[in-house]
């Protein structure tokens, strides 16, 4: 194992491997948040689901948290590593005539959508994590009634909090955008598939993100 990561390819494959696996929960994740736009009942149902069956609390969950912890640090090492041989190549060439602003700025879309995830627990995931194994209400239940659809569309009344969301948002699609390709790089997906996947790819990276920006504003105005 620590002959992988001590390798550059190794360590690019690793990387890959995360953001498939990012990738997939971010599709699931979309898939459960839209529908607190068109069948409320159905966002309470599934939302509870998820939070309550063992499997995804105690198997999924923690995965998911290693998931994201493993693709920053290890996405910071590669950039810390690269940092040597990109200086002797931008010495020879242009960088910004060799590379996409995108891939230049990765590290720095990179960081602020840690910054954002980190929010997203605050709001979210560390209420709900009170609610359930501090407060001890594994019920799901306000007043009789299932309160996640309640929750989501409280959080989205303040403007500025909207705002935040629908700028990570912008910058998740620039993470994409030339991450989603780099990924299937990385793991020498290049054949006669290789244009198909690009278009997905921008398909992928502009249409989730603009999607939860839709569901922010969405709840937000219609409060």
């Amino acid at each position: 194992m620590a002959s992988i990561f001590s390798s550059s390819i190794g360590r690019k494959f690793a990387m890959a491997l995360s953001a498939f696996f990012l990738m997939v929960f971010l599709l699931q994740h979309f898939a459960i948040n839209i529908l607190s736009v068109f069948s409320p009942d159905s966002f309470n149902e599934v939302s509870h689901f998820m939070g309550t069956f063992w499997a995804v609390q105690f198997l999924l969950q923690p995965i998911l948290i290693f998931g994201v912890v493993f693709h920053f640090i290890m996405g910071f090492v590669l950039e810390i590593k690269n940092n040597k041989s990109r200086a002797v190549s931008y010495a020879k060439n242009k960088g910004s005539a060799n590379s996409t602003w995108m891939s230049r700025n990765m590290i720095w879309s990179g960081g602020f959508i840690l910054i954002f995830i980190v929010i997203h627990f605050i709001d979210f995931w560390i209420p709900e994590i009170n609610t359930k194994y501090i407060v001890g209400d594994m019920s799901g239940l306000h007043n009789g009634e299932f309160r996640y659809y309640e929750e989501l569309r409280e959080k989205f009344v303040p403007i500025w909090r909207v705002g935040l969301y629908c700028l990570g948002f912008v910058f998740l699609a620039l993470h994409l955008l030339h991450g989603f390709n780099s990924a299937f790089q990385s793991v020498g997906a290049n054949n006669k598939y290789t244009n198909g996947l690009k278009g997905f790819g921008k398909v992928y990276a502009i249409g989730i993100p603009v999607g939860f920006i839709f569901i922010a504003l969405f709840h937000h105005f219609t409060h």
